[in-house]
């Protein structure tokens, strides 16, 4: 995906970004009503992209992955935010993926999804800034890098919370100050 614009300047009315006071990014959110595939790498533009999908991807057409899949985090984040919305029958081979440096984070970070109901995230960064407040409905998820507040606004509201682990054996959990 290099040569490809940082994914943070698309505007998108199912995707927003949260950034912390040098322009880092916090927290991604993406609605559950994503469909803006064609706006987000990859492009599909270059013989070796069109390679690496007939190599690793069993697809009707190579070139549908343009308006099928959408890379809607920045390369460097920590967390990659993927959306796929393949036809019947299309398969990826089986695979995994390799470390190819050390995690440059320095927090822990997660994905928030909503299964149903009504939560409410608060989005802040490691300096306790507040940077907005997201209500995630049904399919909503948020990626974030950096803190949060949680909030389950309705009764029965599941929502799923996948971080990195390992859980320690003491709490890794930091409180920002003045925050309620």
């Amino acid at each position: 995906m290099s040569g490809h614009p940082d994914p943070s300047t698309i505007k998108s009315d199912h995707v927003q970004y949260f950034l912390g006071r040098d322009g880092r990014t916090v927290a991604v959110l993406v609605r559950g009503t994503f469909e803006d595939y064609a706006k987000y790498p990859p492009f599909v533009d270059t013989a070796e992209e069109r390679k690496t999908l007939e190599t690793h991807y069993k697809l009707a057409d190579p070139l549908r992955d343009r308006y099928t899949k959408a890379h809607v985090t920045q390369d460097a984040l920590p967390l990659q935010l993927v959306l796929l919305n393949r036809e019947k029958g299309s398969y990826v081979k089986p695979h995994y993926h390799k470390i190819l440096e050390p995690l440059k984070a320095t927090t822990k970070f997660q994905l928030m999804m909503c299964q149903r109901g009504l939560g409410r995230i608060g989005v802040y960064s490691k300096e306790g800034d507040h940077l907005g407040t997201v209500e995630l409905r049904p399919w909503d998820m948020i990626a974030l890098y950096e803190g949060h507040s949680i909030e389950f606004v309705e009764e029965n509201t599941k929502l799923l919370e996948i971080k990195l682990g390992p859980l320690a054996d003491t709490q890794d959990m930091v409180s920002l100050a003045g925050q309620p």
